[in-house]
């Protein structure tokens, strides 16, 4: 098993230097400053207007925007710990969500007269995209200037959507399969001075409408899904083309035409709806998208359809990691740009045609309420990888293996690295190999781990300089990071980062003048090993390993995810019983600000009843039990009142650890 002499190491292609040395060699604690933490996490970049870094370094919050005042977000976590609300807590700012309406309803405005368009936007809200009672009527209550409306995809967003929007001129858009109850329930909203527009999506909706038209003598507003040839981009893109889940083909189109003409209803159709995709990265996509709806659009008012509306649906993306490119969580143009080519793009079709203008209609969920809200959470501990500072030198009566791994690490250097790093890697398998078949001793293994994890630091150490950097070694880093442990359910709270691995900011939200000196993962409290985040943003792709400051005895160490006000609240799952966290509603006023509404977590009684069970059964039966071994003198009477009084404490309690 000796080991083979060292060739001079021949390089290959580099891979990109500048991030890996970054991520080995952070800057010097006297030289860190709150820029360079703004570069690091990229605040500008994803977080403008509304987050930055003060001189305390701590992350503020601007929930108004460009248009003044700030919170610090540390202190206001403190400040809400001292209301008895625990973390992990989810912090939603209503300022936010209504800078976002006024945003993109300012950007269609704009639009609109930049290009003389004659006709008017009405932007609609989907429920599906965050259902919670607050935000929806906050998004009534900020869109009522704007006649801003509701998308509803099913029938409870429907209830949903009649009881809450009261806005005088706003659409109801009623998409998603629908059966006879909820088509006659949308046409009967018209009789509360609702405008619901029933979006035919499926062949077998066309008869249901107009059987529920003739049976409660309603005209309704129909409209019409189109399965557009254009394919969407990112993992959405499967919302359009032929296979599409939803919409109706030209053929089945020009069928749906033929069947209203028929009943005499044709005058009733007056919605096109198409959707690509709810994250858009390319501006090319929504573009091409919008050319081919709209000429199906004028094609169908030339027909004899009384069109009225085009709704262009979700899609309009949130930049996730700040890199203003087409990659799937960002986006390669702005919301002025994106309202530009709705406008420019349907005008042009119109007068091509000699056909009036539409009202348009945009259901952009995700751009409105990604960034309202902030997911803040505790590190409980951190899992450090082996380190040995004091490398211990074998003599010459141990292992073979000892003495080879030893001068592994006296050899390790810049030009060695890739060379010596596979070599070590070797030597740690036939460690493993040599323990199983009772050749080498625990005390040697544990010699032979020590030297092992020597050389991954020495090698790390060396990488940062050399003239090139081994594309080896490039996944050293992740294996070589810290587990940082968290108050969170990855399942609940961020469901999207463990089913399709979307990206989220996460950073510090304090200590962000210190210099970030560990590389670490995050490890939420479920006992699954997918119950973890290992992805990150970064300008170039994506980083498996996270900057982050060592925890100080004693002393709370807060993250924050950010941009993930949209779909994952209502997704998240119960994965071993973690519920709902604690949310709260912040409104800035002119003294600071208020605490508008608290919504408490679940509790471990409420989420126990979820799957069925009787929290006053559970009791029960652990008092029986208590008494079975009180008796059998298993347990002494002191001990069984201290269960009750921790099992009935523990129901009573948030999910998290407190």
């Amino acid at each position: 098993m000796t080991m083979a002499p060292h060739q001079p190491f021949q390089p290959p292609t580099p891979v990109d230097r500048a991030s890996l040395e970054n991520m080995f060699t952070p800057a010097a604690p006297s030289n860190w400053t709150i820029e360079d933490s703004e570069e690091l996490y990229r605040i500008h970049s994803w977080g403008n207007p509304y987050f930055s870094i003060n001189a305390d370094g701590h992350l503020t919050v601007s929930p108004k925007g460009d248009r003044g005042g700030s919170l610090d977000l540390f202190d206001l976590v403190e400040s809400i710990q001292r209301r008895n609300l625990n973390l992990p807590l989810l912090i939603r700012f209503s300022d936010i969500l209504q800078d976002r309406i006024e945003r993109i309803n300012a950007c269609f405005a704009k639009a609109i007269a930049r290009y003389k368009y004659s006709g008017v936007y009405r932007g609609v809200f989907p429920v599906k995209c965050n259902q919670q009672r607050q935000l929806l009527e906050d998004v009534v209550r900020f869109g009522k200037p704007y006649q801003f409306g509701l998308e509803a995809g099913s029938k409870p967003e429907l209830l949903i959507a009649l009881a809450t929007l009261d806005t005088p001129g706003a659409l109801l858009i009623c998409n998603g399969y629908k059966d006879r109850d909820y088509i006659e329930t949308a046409m009967l909203g018209q009789r509360l001075g609702q405008q619901p527009i029933i979006v035919i999506e499926q062949m077998a909706e066309v008869e249901l409408a107009i059987a529920a038209s003739q049976n409660l003598k309603i005209r309704p507003v129909l409209g019409v899904r189109a399965k557009l040839s254009t394919k969407g981009s990112g993992r959405w893109g499967i919302s359009a083309g032929d296979r599409a889940k939803f919409g109706l083909t030209v053929p089945e189109i020009l069928a749906l035409v033929d069947r209203l003409r028929q009943e005499g209803m044709l005058d009733c159709l007056q919605l096109l709806h198409f959707h690509i995709g709810s994250q858009i990265s390319a501006i090319s996509v929504v573009k091409e998208a919008l050319r081919e709806a709209s000429r199906i659009y004028v094609e169908l008012a030339d027909l004899g359809a009384n069109m009225q509306y085009l709704d262009v649906g979700g899609g309009l993306a949130v930049d996730y990691d700040g890199s203003q490119t087409n990659f799937y969580v960002s986006k390669n143009y702005s919301t002025q740009n994106y309202a530009n080519d709705v406008v420019a793009e349907v005008q042009e079709a119109c007068r091509a045609k000699g056909v009036a203008v539409p009202t348009l209609v945009s259901e952009s969920g995700r751009a409105i309420s990604s960034h309202q809200s902030v997911l803040v959470f505790d590190v409980l501990g951190i899992s450090d990888a082996p380190s040995q500072d004091n490398v211990e030198v074998p003599g010459d009566a141990d292992h073979l293996i000892l003495r080879e791994l030893y001068e592994i690490y006296q050899n390790l250097n810049s030009k060695t690295v890739q060379e010596l790093y596979n070599d070590a890697l070797q030597f740690k398998e036939e460690t493993i190999s040599l323990f199983n078949f009772g050749y080498l001793s625990l005390s040697d293994r544990a010699r032979a781990e020590r030297l092992f994890w020597a050389c991954c630091r020495k090698a790390l150490s060396v990488v940062r300089d050399a003239e090139y950097i081994p594309e080896d070694i490039e996944e050293l880093h992740q294996s070589m990071a810290s587990i940082y442990y968290i108050n969170l359910s990855v399942f609940q709270s961020m469901p999207d980062a463990w089913a399709i691995d979307q990206l989220f900011p996460i950073l510090p939200i304090h200590r962000l003048n210190e210099v970030p000196s560990s590389r670490g993962t995050l490890a939420d409290l479920t006992c699954d090993s997918d119950g973890k985040v290992n992805q990150f943003i970064d300008l170039r792709d994506v980083k498996h390993v996270l900057e982050l400051h060592p925890l100080q005895p004693g002393k709370p160490y807060y993250l924050g995810m950010f941009l993930g006000g949209a779909y994952q609240e209502i997704m998240g799952n119960l994965h071993n019983l973690f519920g709902d966290t604690n949310a709260v509603h912040i409104h800035m006023t002119p003294k600071g600000y208020q605490v508008e509404h608290v919504v408490k977590g679940d509790t471990m009684t409420e989420v126990l009843g979820y799957v069925q069970y009787d929290a006053e059964d559970m009791i029960e039966n652990i008092r029986r039990r208590s008494e079975m071994a009180l008796h059998d003198n298993h347990i002494t009477l002191e001990e069984s009142q201290l269960l009750l009084q921790h099992y009935e404490h523990s129901l009573s309690q948030y999910t998290y650890l407190v």
